[in-house]
């Protein structure tokens, strides 16, 4: 598969043959389902914690004898079914994290850049280097590959490019090593340098 290799005026400036390997393998959307669960199961805190009737404190004394009493019948005032109760089979802390073997993890990666090909909405751009963080540079060179949602995969040391990109809405940044299926997924557009392309393709294939 060959794809325009634009520059920062949106303008085409040679081609470029992207890696079958990585770029035209069969999307298997259960697979990307599942390692986007694993993701965002992975962010969730799960510092949830509520108190039960063991933890609540007080409720030590039986609230009226056993029988007699025409009421029904409580062995103390911290219940669930009391105001100022226990919560009965309530949340408590635990880790949310699944987990999934690399191959699938593989699998599904190759699968999320294999359908921003195929859609068409894979842009790769000769460079962008910024000498200096320029926010209004970065939204007109963004406009130009019309690409105002992207996810833009960078090669590392490049950090004026990530703050020019970092307060423009829609618009995240990457290393090309720290790809994830969600990220790829995430935004409609991925852009990824030539030089972040050459080093995704030798960890890839």
């Amino acid at each position: 598969m060959k794809i325009d290799v634009l520059n920062r005026e949106g303008t085409s400036v040679g081609e470029i043959e992207l890696n079958d390997a990585i770029f035209a393998v069969p999307v298997n959307v259960p697979v990307m389902h599942q390692a986007v669960r694993v993701y965002l199961n992975s962010l969730r805190r799960g510092n949830a914690s509520t108190k039960n009737r063991s933890a609540v404190s007080g409720g030590g004394k039986k609230p009226w004898r056993q029988k007699g009493t025409g009421r029904s019948s409580f062995g103390s005032s911290r219940n669930p079914v009391w105001r100022g109760g226990g919560v009965a089979f309530g949340p408590t802390p635990r880790s949310y994290s699944i987990t999934m073997p690399k191959k699938m993890r593989r699998l599904a990666l190759l699968s999320a850049l294999s359908s921003k090909a195929a859609e068409g909405n894979l842009v790769v751009v000769d460079e962008l280097d910024f000498a200096a963080p320029k926010t209004k540079e970065m939204a007109r060179v963004l406009a130009n590959l019309n690409a105002s949602n992207a996810l833009i995969v960078l090669a590392e040391g490049q950090d004026n490019t990530v703050l020019a990109a970092r307060n423009l809405v829609g618009v995240n940044t990457a290393a090309f090593n720290s790809l994830n299926t969600y990220k790829v997924l995430y935004n409609e557009k991925l852009v990824i340098t030539k030089q972040a392309l050459a080093a995704l393709e030798e960890v890839l294939a």
